[in-house]
């Protein structure tokens, strides 16, 4: 299991909360990142403790898409009754990085349960999200399982490989930051 500091953890928020906002729509235009919003929700779940970071991450998108269309344009494409399928298809995210974060040993093998576990809960979410979009937006006159599953198709790599860009530099700097920290505990303990 992941045991971060207090400190280290609201550094960590800090930076969530940040990449979110540079990556979440076109809000800064200097700045044209892929959205972080997947990989933020997933890696909120392995490296944040308290429960109330994943609502308080999900209002923080929700603000950020209102804002986005704009409070008069409420009916932009996205914008239906389907938008709150994103909230199980986030809490898919989150909770994959709940289960990670279980089973997390400070081993290179971890790997080999982080991939899995991003993979399923990323898929779980598309389902949600773009499955929700399919079925419950109107926006599709006969909405049909191999129709979604078309959809799938076509959006799952592209959000999964955009996931995978941020877990995977988030894993890198994980791992540079221990090494460190245990390079450091030794010529403490060696002085």
């Amino acid at each position: 299991m992941l045991e971060l500091s207090r400190r280290s953890q609201v550094a960590i928020g800090i930076v969530l909360v940040l990449l979110v906002a540079m990556t979440r729509g076109s809000h800064f235009s200097l700045v044209n990142l892929p959205s972080a919003s997947w990989a933020v929700s997933f890696l909120a779940g392995v490296l944040l403790k308290p429960r109330w970071v994943f609502p308080l991450l999900f209002l923080q998108t929700t603000f950020m898409d209102i804002m986005s269309v704009g409070w008069t344009n409420a009916g932009h494409h996205c914008m239906t009754v389907a938008y709150w399928m994103l909230l199980p298809a986030y809490a898919a995210l989150w909770f994959g990085g709940r289960l990670y974060a279980r089973w997390h040993r400070e081993q290179l093998s971890s790997l080999l349960v982080l991939i899995p576990v991003l993979l399923s809960s990323a898929l779980a979410c598309q389902l949600f999200s773009s499955g929700g979009f399919y079925f419950f937006s109107g926006r599709y006159e006969t909405p049909t399982f191999a129709g979604m599953l078309e959809r799938i198709a076509t959006y799952y790599p592209q959000y999964l490989s955009s996931m995978a860009l941020y877990v995977g530099a988030a894993a890198v700097i994980y791992i540079v930051l221990r090494v460190y920290a245990v390079r450091e505990a030794q010529q403490g303990s060696q002085a």
